[in-house]
């Protein structure tokens, strides 16, 4: 199946062609990116954005609507690649190719540590919630996971990187990882269609202590949780708890 140039890259690359023979060595993860690793050393990467899909299962099993790729496997099955709104990408890498050399460090990663992220902050007037989701600093964390991590540290979104203690700083690392460690093991956050490989939906959301929240009791304190706008996002958050 042929790609719309703006969803495959390079544009309008016929994934079914192009990857014709090849062997999956491998599934990883870069940042929000799935990376499969073929056996000839190049890479499938594909970026889900806010709809997109990848589905695994027999012909037929999975068709959902916005279907963009679909690409055959050995055992009668097919990898799908679906978006509705064509904001997701699907890219083959090739061999040596530093795709991913602006991105940042992994947080759930052993260099992610506590002095890292201090000196992260350190000296920088951004808004907090708006550094947690800056790509190129920190691979990974997007916007369900910055409110509710931020939340759990006690720490308002707005307030300027470099005006967090060390303790402050701490105790945003501690939540950042404890947040991404749990909802990798719920299978993320089902908010709207997103499912995993299988299509099933993920358990995050069914924890969610701000995020989404608007107008609900805080779990903490038991005031309204507010939504505001920061760098263009939706931020929900608690005036009382998050200083």
């Amino acid at each position: 199946m042929r790609s719309p140039k703006n969803v495959a890259a390079p544009a309008g690359l016929d994934f079914s062609r192009a990857l014709a023979g090849e062997r999956i060595h491998s599934v990883t993860r870069r940042g929000k990116y799935v990376v499969l690793v073929l056996a000839s050393r190049r890479l499938v990467v594909v970026g889900l954005r806010m709809t997109g899909r990848i589905l695994v299962g027999a012909p037929g099993e999975h068709a959902p609507a916005g279907t963009h790729v679909v690409i055959e496997l050995s055992g009668r099955r097919v990898l799908t690649f679906a978006d509705v709104r064509t904001f997701g990408r699907m890219r083959l890498v090739e061999r040596g190719e530093a795709w991913d050399r602006m991105l940042g460090i992994e947080p759930l990663d052993e260099g992610f540590t506590v002095e890292a992220f201090t000196a992260m902050l350190a000296g920088r007037k951004t808004p907090v919630k708006v550094l947690l989701l800056d790509q190129h600093r920190i691979a990974g964390i997007g916007n369900i996971y910055a409110c509710e991590a931020l939340w759990r540290a006690g720490v308002r979104p707005s307030r300027p990187s470099a005006s967090l203690s060390k303790a402050a700083a701490k105790k945003l690392h501690d939540a950042i990882v404890e947040v991404l460690r749990q909802a990798v093991t719920l299978r993320g956050s089902s908010i709207d269609d997103y499912v995993d490989a299988s299509g099933l939906q993920g358990e995050f959301q069914d924890t969610l202590s701000v995020y989404g929240r608007e107008g609900a009791a805080c779990p903490r304190c038991g005031k309204s949780i507010v939504r505001t706008v920061l760098g263009q996002r939706g931020t929900w958050w608690c005036r009382t708890c998050q200083k």
